[in-house]
């Protein structure tokens, strides 16, 4: 019977999927979309202002700000094809009856298609935390490595393709790494050694017209400002008019930068990442309607059957599945630990095995609600969840204690008895005697249960910032509760009569 129990509880299992933590609502919303390289900065910024104008349409969104390009510190090297706009929200309760922060990102999305550009709806804080881990802002990424960027790139346009045909994909978009736009600026030693020029004449010249010189500093106050001189804008906007930037020779004479060299514009890595000694190229993939670790496995089955790797290239999957690899290799030793830990302490107590195993054997019986309810409630396997099943474990194990300790307190009443009387007990009278002592434990047991399952339903069915994670913390325990009660007031009772009914027999 308890078989079936079992197998009844345990089919929800296969249909949970699983995560590293599930996504927190932290009440605002970031778009951080992708475009292709090579975008100018006045293209750049006529594409925030169109994505702010339509994000600010809807009517759940309060502000808009959004950013694109980096300042001018190493810790954020964001180029131009990365925009970052900050989304705050209006307080829930102003929001259209049925909207949920789910379907007001697929709004967005549905609004904001426009052609070049990937967008991805994220979480600020969690996003920024991911991209300082793993450079990862997207749920999953894909980083491929090896030697030459041109041949990453062919990979990333192949995996681009691939991945759109696997369910669940929202949006897939691999760096353009070897798509860069360089204006080049290609000295002519000879003919500038006829002018009298070396190198570093030449570039002193570029430099200062193109990216300035700083030339005295401004004191307002206890505020300093350095004071920058460079040619105007319509000197150096083209190729063609940087050209036509002039050159003061040693000798006096007025040159064209085309006499000493040859400006044109070239290819190139718009940046170079590298990660284990290895250059890298980054896929960014968007999904919905799905967990992590449900679509890597099927994306990785769909990669491995349709993707070509030349010798010398591999691929990684990074993101939040890599945090989930991890967890879960971690959890691989520390759920088995914390099971050894208390079959240590419980023989220690008992000093008998078989009553270790009648509680330990309650531990899979108690899990049966707490999969019911976590199939019930729609949520994931995570790090969340672990973390419930253990604190399930601890207390169930806890209340089999308190019903195993006076079932043998009723049974040696009953052997004392025998031996007064100089009988030996029949199994009518073990019976009742496990009844008995099994009957003394239940209001104990149920105002434990009622006790720690009242105390977590606010937590369960609580909303609000970080609530995702603590009810998937409290659900296992709930769950486990109501299934622990039942069966320890039914299987263990059952399994400790069956045991000394032998000795009986």
């Amino acid at each position: 019977m308890a078989l079936i129990v079992m197998l009844i509880g345990f089919w929800p299992a296969s249909k949970i999927g699983s995560e590293f933590i599930p996504p927190l609502d932290e009440g605002d919303i970031m778009y951080m979309p992708t475009t292709y390289p090579g975008i100018s900065i006045g293209k750049a910024r006529e594409l925030l202002q169109q994505t702010d104008k339509l994000i600010k349409t809807v009517p759940e969104v309060l502000s808009v700000f959004g950013k694109v390009g980096r300042a001018e510190t190493a810790t954020d090297p964001a180029p131009l094809t990365m925009i970052e706009t900050f989304i705050q929200l209006k307080p829930k309760d102003q929001w259209r009856d049925g909207v949920t922060t789910d379907s007001l990102k697929k709004e967005l999305d549905d609004l904001v298609k426009l052609p070049g550009v990937t967008n991805a709806w994220v979480m600020p804080i969690k996003t920024r935390i991911d991209m300082l881990a793993t450079g990862i802002k997207t749920p999953v990424g894909i980083k491929i490595s090896g030697p030459e960027l041109s041949v990453i790139q062919d990979i990333g346009l192949q995996l681009e393709n691939i991945l759109q045909l696997v369910p669940g994909t929202a949006s897939v978009y691999s760096e353009r790494v070897a798509g860069g736009r360089y204006i080049k600026v290609d000295i002519q030693r000879e003919k500038a050694a006829r002018y009298g020029l070396n190198i570093a004449d030449v570039q002193q010249v570029v430099a200062t017209a193109i990216g300035g010189m700083n030339v005295t500093q401004t004191v307002e106050g206890l505020e300093r400002y350095p004071v920058n001189i460079r040619y105007p804008q319509d000197y150096r906007n083209s190729p063609e008019q940087l050209s036509l930037l002039p050159i003061l020779t040693p000798s006096g004479q007025r040159i064209a930068l085309a006499d000493v060299a040859n400006i044109f514009v070239e290819d190139g890595p718009p940046g170079i990442k590298s990660e284990n000694a290895r250059i890298n190229g980054w896929s960014f993939i968007d999904i919905e309607g799905v967990d992590v670790g449900t679509y890597v496995e099927a994306a990785k089955i769909v990669v491995d059957e349709k993707l070509v790797l030349p010798p010398g290239y591999s691929i990684g999957w990074s993101g939040q599945y890599e945090y989930m690899v991890r967890a879960k290799e971690k959890l691989t030793y520390v759920v088995p630990l914390t099971l050894a830990i208390i079959i240590v302490l419980l023989y220690m107590n008992f000093r008998n095995i078989v009553e270790v195993a009648i509680i330990m054997g309650t531990l899979p019986l108690a899990m049966v609600g707490s999969i019911w309810l976590m199939y019930l409630q729609g949520y994931n396997f995570s790090v969340a969840v672990g973390v419930g099943f253990i604190a399930l474990a601890g207390v169930a194990v806890e209340i089999g204690v308190i019903m195993l300790v006076y079932l043998n307190q009723s049974y040696q009443s009953l052997l004392d008895q025998s031996q007064i009387n100089k009988t030996k007990p029949s199994l009518a009278e073990l019976s009742d005697a496990v009844l008995h002592g099994a009957g003394k434990r239940v209001r104990p047991v149920m105002m434990t249960a009622a006790a720690i399952i009242a105390g977590l339903l606010p937590i369960l069915l609580g909303t609000g910032t970080g609530s995702e994670v603590m009810s998937r913390i409290a659900a296992p325990m709930v769950g486990g509760m109501i299934s622990a009660v039942l069966l320890t007031l039914l299987v263990i009772p059952a399994s400790y009569y069956l045991w000394r009914s032998r000795d009986l027999s």
